[in-house]
Formats: C-alpha cells, structure tokens, sequence
C-alpha cells in the first residue's frame, strides 16, 4: 500500500507498476478492472501487484489494502499460489494492519 508503488519493481525488473487504486481510479472503479490490468509476472513467476495508496498525510491507507485484496480475492489471483508475502508501511495503524 505503499503510495510509491515501489515494492515489486526488482522482481519485475522494471520501473514502478500501476497500482490497484490508481487504476481503478482511471477506469472509474475497481469493478472496472480486470486482474490482467494489475497483476504482473516477474522473475522466476513471481506474480506482483501493487496496491497503493493515497498521498502521504490524506485518506486511509488500509482502505487500499482491503479494496486490493477483495479485488484479488474476487477475481481468482490467489489460487494455485505457494506464498503470499505482503509488503506494508510500517505505519498504516488506521486500517488495523500494523502489529506491535
């Protein structure tokens, strides 16, 4: 949910992919999206999706984070996965993600 989008980059060896939220914002909402337009595959298979988020200081963070992974749960993108590994800010506190 990282506003930067920056965390699946090394493994896409690319650039920063296009979020979830910024997206769904383009088409005019999540149910407008198709799992093709977020999800990229990467080294060694690796699928990789960005969820993002709003700017530093407004909205809520965890908001994108549940939007993300209702979309991906509704459209198939877990299964026939070993792992799902989540990288999330350190201070997302609003949405309950952050433990001590």
């Amino acid at each position: 949910c990282d506003p930067k989008a920056d965390s699946t980059r090394l493994i896409l060896n690319s650039k920063a992919q296009d979020t979830v939220l910024h997206l769904a914002a383009q088409e005019g909402s999540v149910e407008d999206l198709e799992l093709q337009d977020v999800l990229k595959v990467g080294y060694k298979g690796i699928k990789c999706v960005e969820s993002g988020g709003p700017e530093p200081g407004v909205g809520c963070a965890g908001r994108g984070v549940i939007t993300s992974i209702n979309f991906l749960e509704e459209n198939g993108a877990y299964d026939d996965v070993d792992y799902v590994s989540y990288d999330v800010l350190g201070d997302v506190v609003c949405g309950g993600f952050a433990m001590p």
